[in-house]
């Protein structure tokens, strides 16, 4: 079963996507993080495809993706907006699942508050609810210390920083926040030329600094920013998640500590946590056979099919 790629031109945005499986199955449309493209489900996508139509795209900023110039481009509105346009294309008659990754995840759960009715499951793989997430950073010091680098990211010259010597920080973050040993050498070429090019950096950058999530410094009282920190600010309700939710939770993540979990079942009543105790950040790397399994068996159970 080969890989095949194509592309949607949307509200002037060019984004591309790998896809797997039989058109007429059913969407799992798969939602990547930062720095990844559409190759971070390159090993999940073939142990889908015997039952589903397993969509990846590049998302806008990323890989083969057009890179708009400006933060505003990268609010959450746009990244939704994307995925609704994919969606309607690709599953318009009938509600589809759909997989976040890191960044991917936020964008998954923004899509699923605002059409509930257009899916039939939100799975996530290390990723976040913006509410337990938020609080997690605020409260918790152990988050807070881990969440650090996003401020790093924001700043003024990170693009730079993260091109230099021959992007060894960016890659970097990829092996130092999971397990080592999954990065071949053709894997991390791929990276590697999916990271090059004009203004590609700044536009995976953008992401972060258009995102509302507030990560006061370290030694910052959580008490000084009462009333600043927007996500908390937003009614309950609007937050839900209302289809089956699957989590797939990979215990040794560097960059989201378990805290992150804490409350997410007040958001969704139909909750599943499956823990995968040998895996990182990048669980889709170190563990696809885990994850497929997990998926699998959840979709097998909600009768989702």
């Amino acid at each position: 079963m080969d890989f095949r790629h194509d592309h949607l031109d949307h509200d002037a945005v060019h984004l591309h996507f790998a896809a797997m499986g039989d058109p007429a199955d059913p969407l799992i449309l798969c939602l990547h993080g930062f720095p990844e493209y559409w190759g971070a489900w390159r090993d999940l996508m073939p142990l889908l495809a015997q039952h589903h139509h397993v969509v990846a795209p590049d998302q806008r900023g990323f890989g083969r993706s057009s890179k708009p110039a400006g933060v505003d481009a990268y609010r959450t509105r746009h990244l939704v907006s994307d995925v609704a346009a994919l969606a309607d294309r690709l599953s318009a008659d009938r509600p589809f699942l759909l997989f976040g990754h890191d960044w991917g995840s936020a964008v998954a759960y923004a899509y699923a508050f605002r059409f509930p009715q257009r899916l039939s499951g939100l799975i996530v793989a290390n990723g976040v609810h913006p509410v337990p997430f938020q609080r997690a950073i605020l409260n918790d010091p152990e988050q807070r210390r881990a969440s650090q680098y996003m401020t790093k990211l924001r700043a003024e010259g990170a693009e730079a920083m993260m091109r230099a010597d021959g992007f060894a920080r960016t890659l970097n973050m990829m092996t130092g926040f999971s397990e080592a040993g999954w990065m071949s050498d053709d894997v991390r070429q791929a990276y590697l030329d999916a990271w090059s090019g004009d203004g590609t950096m700044e536009a995976m950058l953008n992401w972060y600094r258009a995102s509302p999530v507030v990560v006061p410094p370290v030694d910052e009282p959580a008490a000084a920013f009462a009333g600043k920190v927007p996500v908390l600010d937003v009614p309950a309700d609007a937050l839900r998640v209302r289809m089956p939710h699957l989590v797939i939770w990979g215990a040794r993540d560097e960059a989201l500590r378990p805290v992150c979990l804490d409350g997410l079942d007040d958001y969704a009543q139909d909750l599943t946590i499956h823990h995968v105790p040998d895996a990182g950040h990048w669980i889709l790397h170190e563990q696809p056979q885990q994850v497929a399994s997990a998926v699998l068996a959840w979709v097998d159970d909600k009768a989702l099919l």
